[in-house]
């Protein structure tokens, strides 16, 4: 510990140090607290040093490594993708910080920046920057702009932030990084913070005040609704005749799953569960309808068509959840939405309940006295889970062939998996069949980044999460193209001795793709991976790559499995193994699973030569007449 040294002109004790210095040295003292339970919210910081922050932030964490933990990461992105799994595991009371060089290595992390904005997920991010003094410049990999000295690539990160600072001077950094705590801890405006630290700035010292480095506490408020708004909102519920609860990820970051069950049953409410707010209830509540919207099941699609009044907690409406503002068709509905954030909470012309999603239902639950939708529409939600649950069964018991599909591999895994472990997944074919089929038995256990739905994101997000529940089997399942754009991060596991179930689809391309591209009349085109011919198109032999060839040399147990008894040998296994193991399994691209009374909208071409463009065209505008604003 470096000394502590009287500062007489403003009566105060100060610490000289770096600016880097001062930055880890405040981090490792930042709690949170909330319902009485106080952690440290940072885990500790990812980071890969260039030219950038080595000097600065690296220097620094070497010096606080007793109590700051490093991690070492293979891409920057990715280091951003385990920040972001590990902080939704932890409910965002707890995150990491990354850093990064200048140039290119902050420049990667802006994806990762966009994945935590948009799912509003904390996250940290201190990219190196350009020299303050500027008598260096150009300097290797800077951007120069010719109407401004004050430009940099990290400007870029602004439109994907929630608190963006660039720090010119030392002293800066102490209500810059009070700022960032205030953005990081807040219910409703978390998400990516970043602070710009020019690299010889990183390296200057200041006296700083000694209090910045004492322990501080950040309550993690519950706020209330406006109590006019729940009166109001009561009166609607109690003159439903049809409702539906629309689960989103606010009711597991506000730690409300129990409160939510003990509502719905209370008044009889079903629930329809987005991607985020999937194990909200277990799969086999016989109030919960299952997923809903264009990945959702029949009898949730049927009911959210059909719905009076629909009750939004937590979630912010994506076109996936509306199914492109066709999945609410009753002339009459109307919206309470519950949320956190008032720019949520206000669409669809909703009553707005802006607060924390347990104690404003648990606030509500007073308020509607003995209201009950009825024994008939209880059993009517009931019937179509069990109806819901035996259609899973037959496509987990497809036994398709020669190669098994798709949906037989999640039934092979979901079925031997425990119920505390956690599925993984973000991109392609992969997370509609997810939502539809997996069978959620602890809150927990169903971790899908899909608000930017990441191809890359699964094994870097798996990593995090594993390290936020070790206690768990953590089953990352990947398909192939996301698995070629980012994969690195085994070696990251490997090295930190952490372990991974990696189960890698091959259907030889962008299957997800490839089916959207054959709906809208585009054939598949450029979706397969497929050799170049004479022809001028990739239409030829499929290319050979070997997914486990490759993730065996990154240093992960591999075990191939041609058919489903294969399979299922091989997740029994890795159960049993220590280390990071990837099970490579090939599968039928052309089987895929239906879509239940749902609809997405993705734009068509108005005019073409192809037939097949013209016949998709024409059902797309009678599609399209469905949608509506909700005024």
């Amino acid at each position: 510990m470096q000394k502590i040294l009287t500062m007489e002109r403003f009566g105060m004790a100060t610490q000289r140090l770096t600016m880097a210095q001062a930055i880890i040295l405040f981090l490792s003292k930042q709690y949170v607290e909330r319902d009485g339970v106080e952690m440290p919210f940072f885990a500790g910081c990812w980071g890969i040093f260039g030219h950038g922050n080595v000097a600065g932030i690296g220097q620094a964490l070497q010096q606080y490594a007793d109590q700051f933990r490093y991690y070492q990461a293979r891409n920057e992105q990715a280091m951003i993708h385990a920040a972001v799994g590990y902080a939704k595991m932890k409910n965002r009371l707890q995150t990491f910080a990354c850093t990064s060089s200048i140039g290119p290595g902050a420049t990667n992390m802006i994806t990762g920046a966009a994945v935590a904005t948009v799912n509003r997920i904390p996250v940290l991010l201190l990219p190196g920057d350009i020299f303050a003094e500027r008598i260096q410049a150009p300097v290797l990999q800077q951007l120069e702009w010719e109407y401004s000295q004050d430009i940099s690539v990290n400007d870029c990160f602004k439109p994907v932030s929630r608190y963006w600072d660039r720090i010119n001077r030392p002293e800066q950094i102490i209500t810059a990084l009070l700022e960032a705590m205030r953005v990081l801890t807040s219910p409703a405006d978390t998400g990516a913070v970043t602070l710009s630290l020019p690299q010889d700035v990183q390296a200057m010292a200041y006296d700083y005040p000694a209090e910045l480095f004492e322990k501080r506490v950040w309550r993690i408020p519950r706020h209330r609704a406006d109590i006019g708004a729940l009166e109001r909102a009561a009166a609607w519920i109690r003159e439903a005749r049809q409702p539906i609860l629309i689960a989103g990820g606010g009711v597991h970051y506000s730690d409300a799953t129990d409160k939510l069950r003990e509502f719905v049953e209370q008044f009889g409410i079903p629930v329809g569960e987005t991607m985020a707010g999937k194990g909200a209830l277990p799969y086999n509540h016989p109030l919960n309808l299952g997923a809903v919207g264009v990945t959702g099941t029949e009898g949730a699609n049927i009911m959210a068509r059909e719905a009076d009044l629909v009750i939004g907690v937590g979630t912010r409406y994506s076109d996936f959840t509306a199914a492109s503002k066709t999945a609410f068709q009753n002339s009459a509905v109307r919206f309470i939405n519950i949320n956190v954030a008032e720019f949520d909470a206000y669409k669809h012309s909703a009553i707005p309940l802006v607060g924390d999603a347990k104690a404003t239902l648990d606030e509500l639950s007073v308020m509607l006295g003995d209201y009950d939708t009825g024994e008939a529409y209880r059993t009517r939600a009931t019937n179509f889970n069990k109806a819901w649950d035996a259609e899973v069964q037959s496509i987990y018991n497809l036994e398709h062939g020669p190669l098994i599909s798709q949906g037989e591999v999640i039934g092979v895994v979901n079925t031997l998996s425990a119920p505390e472990d956690v599925m993984v997944c973000a991109a392609g074919s992969l997370p509609g069949d997810l939502h539809k089929l997996w069978r959620t038995r602890n809150p927990k256990g169903y971790h899908l980044e899909y608000g930017f739905s990441t191809m890359g994101y699964e094994i870097a997000g798996g990593l995090g999460i594993k390290l936020a529940a070790p206690e768990r089997d953590v089953y990352v399942m990947v398909g192939d193209a996301s698995y070629l754009m980012m994969h690195t991060e085994i070696v990251t596991a490997v090295q930190e001795g952490i372990k991974l179930i990696i189960v890698i689809i091959d259907n030889h391309g962008y299957a997800s793709i490839g089916g959207l591209s054959k709906s809208v009349g585009s054939d598949g085109f450029g979706t397969k991976y497929r050799y170049r011919t004479e022809s001028g198109y990739l239409d030829g032999d499929t290319l050979p790559i070997d997914f486990a060839a490759n993730a065996a040399s990154l240093g992960a147990h591999v075990i191939r499995a041609n058919n489903r008894d294969e399979l299922a040998n091989a997740i029994e296994q890795a159960k049993g193994i220590e280390q990071t193991v990837a099970i490579v399994v090939e599968t039928d691209r052309r089987q895929r699973i239906s879509g239940y009374e749902s609809w997405w909208d993705v734009a068509v071409a108005e005019v073409s030569e192809n037939p097949a463009v013209q016949a998709a065209r024409e059902g797309y505008e009678e599609a399209k007449a469905r949608e509506h604003h909700y005024l």
